[in-house]
């Protein structure tokens, strides 16, 4: 399954020009994978003459794949807060990105923890807190 990420009418804004890949859900676990085409908006101005993928866009693809992935109990999840970011290696174009996300309920919310890893190993964690129909 491919998440739709263009910004078109009717559909999610988002800095991601390309394909956000669903490559497991499994219960509370899901796994989402992104290409970082040097085409990409976002790259010519970040760093000219040395691109590199920009944090915010980690973030939404985070946020594209925590959307895609979200535990059928949780419903239709908003996002309420990107509680914690942490950016640890640089992501450049052509970087093959796959995105680990792991489910939680906690205090009414529904919580998103996300590891983001290229070929070089970890490029971000992220939280997202989300919130949504929450059972415990």
């Amino acid at each position: 399954m491919t998440v739709d990420t263009p910004t078109r009418a009717g559909r999610r804004a988002t800095p991601l020009a390309g394909p956000v890949e669903v490559t497991a859900v499994d219960g509370p676990r899901g796994s989402v994978r992104f290409t970082v085409a040097p085409e990409e908006t976002v790259l010519p101005g970040h760093y000219p003459g040395f691109p590199i993928f920009p944090g915010v866009c980690l973030v939404d693809l985070t946020h594209a794949g925590a959307l895609a992935t979200a535990p059928a109990e949780a419903g239709e999840v908003a996002l309420a807060e990107v509680e914690s970011t942490r950016f640890t290696s640089p992501v450049y174009p052509g970087d093959v990105l796959d995105v680990d996300l792991d489910w939680s309920q906690k205090k009414g919310s529904w919580i998103c923890k996300a590891t983001v890893r290229s070929a070089r190993g970890d490029a971000a964690k992220l939280r997202l807190r989300y919130q949504g129909e929450v059972t415990a």
